[in-house]
């Protein structure tokens, strides 16, 4: 099958499978003890179902960027995290209520908030409590206090293992459900759920899956602050099988905590080459361009589902900003491998003339595609003649007089947030359908 040609029925398929595990993780519990439990007061039982649904919703929120393939691929990066933070914060409302309600069922229950005297149920349940208050602001605010990447993800991880561990030593040391004969083994299941999520996670793909480590072929700079790094199989193993603009992640240690998630960039028709466009001036970036031929690096991936190859386009229009170019050239060069004889429309935008990368292939590229590039400068030089500003209706309007307003065309979007999100807003004044755009941004820990 011509992989440009993709069904959307098993994504459908995956996708109703996902959604349904979803919602029996975060209502079994609750509907479960509502039909098996014993009738009790007004203010007891929404104390109980309130609690356990938190209890579900964060086991969910855990294990929704745990790097499922097959949950981002069916649902795409963007969705996945924006679920998760969705449901983190749904977990912090119903722990407010939950509490709210154990005082209300007993008003001298509110002697538990005091860490001093309180039992340990109890204090654990305040530091779950702490904990998620600060995840929820450090998720809200991030951007305002300019935390880096590795400081916020390493916080982020933190909190949230306190998150998990205080609720769990909550509920056990509680000894209320946990001897039940029917919840006990259902909340057993759903701390065992956490554990294989996070052994995976942290551990298990490292260690027990085969592949992953990569030798360094080259590492080139493109500009002062991005660099390519050039990757193919250690000892002539399997390469890194992808759709064109999906992601990986990448350590340059086996064992290594830090980790950084990057596009690849490189062609999805020969995995024996797996290329990195890196953007970056922190530790990680530095070594990156320190790393010398014949050294390994790690990757682990393809995750995504930001591809050209799950839709049945007549044409791809695709729009970039800084080194959100990266799945586009991915895109571009898995094209021409293949010989793609749609039209591609690519409009990349950059600060200056410095920030425009791989404009000498673009041009080689245009020789075996039906490929038009259209470059837009937010800076310009007084010599620049191009396009400049935004990417509003009438330069898009102005790039696709060329295709065909009535075959199906579908768009692409990466790059800055606000680029993303005015370039989305113009192609819905345009009459472009919403399940023809298709956008990427995230930060995931």
């Amino acid at each position: 099958m011509d992989r440009t040609t993709v069904s959307a029925a098993p994504a459908a398929g995956a996708r109703t499978a996902w959604v349904t595990a979803l919602l029996a993780v975060l209502a079994g519990p609750a509907l479960v003890h509502l039909l098996t439990s014993e009738p009790m007061g007004m203010w007891r039982q929404l104390s109980s179902v309130t609690g356990l649904v938190a209890l579900s919703a964060l086991v969910c929120t855990a294990a929704l960027p745990s790097r499922l393939r097959g949950l981002t691929r069916a649902f795409g990066i963007e969705t996945v995290v924006g679920l998760h933070r969705q449901l983190g914060i749904l977990s912090a409302v119903l722990i407010a209520v939950h509490l709210a309600a154990v005082v209300a069922a007993n008003p001298t229950q509110v002697s538990l908030l005091m860490v001093s005297t309180a039992p340990n149920r109890a204090r654990a349940a305040v530091a779950a409590t702490v904990s998620i208050a600060l995840l929820v602001v450090l998720a809200l605010y991030r951007r305002r206090f300019n935390l880096r990447y590795e400081v916020w993800r390493w916080l982020h991880v933190m909190l949230a293992v306190f998150v998990l561990g205080g609720s769990a030593l909550h509920v056990l040391w509680l000894q209320h459900l946990v001897n039940d004969a029917v919840m006990g083994p259902i909340l057993t299941a759903l701390g065992m759920l956490v554990v294989v999520v996070f052994t995976m996670r942290w551990w298990g793909r490292s260690v027990l899956e085969h592949g992953g480590e990569f030798v360094v072929q080259a590492v080139r700079a493109e500009n002062p602050t991005v660099t390519t790094l050039v990757l193919s199989p250690r000892d002539g193993g399997e390469g890194l099988r992808f759709s064109p603009g999906q992601f990986a992640w990448v350590r340059l240690q086996r064992s290594a905590v830090e980790e950084h998630p990057f596009t690849i960039a490189s062609s999805a028709h020969d995995p024996r080459y797996t290329e990195f466009t890196i953007r970056g001036t922190g530790d990680f970036a530095t070594g990156v361009r320190d790393l010398r031929p014949g050294e390994s690096v790690w990757v682990d991936g393809p995750y995504g589902s930001f591809t050209c190859d799950d839709v049945p386009a007549a044409g791809l229009v695709l729009i970039a900003g800084g080194v959100g170019i990266t799945p586009m050239m991915s895109m571009l060069r898995t094209a021409a491998d293949r010989g793609d004889q749609r039209p591609h429309r690519l409009i990349y935008v950059a600060r200056d003339t410095g920030d425009l990368l791989f404009r000498d292939e673009l041009a080689m590229l245009r020789s075996y595609l039906d490929l038009e590039v259209t470059e837009v400068l937010r800076r310009p030089s007084a010599a620049w003649t191009g396009a400049t500003g935004e990417i509003d209706v009438a330069l898009l309007t102005s790039v696709l007089r060329t295709l065909d307003v009535g075959a199906r065309n579908d768009y692409f979007l990466c790059g800055p947030p606000s680029m993303v999100s005015d370039v989305h807003g113009a192609l819905t004044v345009m009459g472009v359908a919403d399940d023809h755009i298709h956008t990427e941004q995230f930060d995931m820990a």
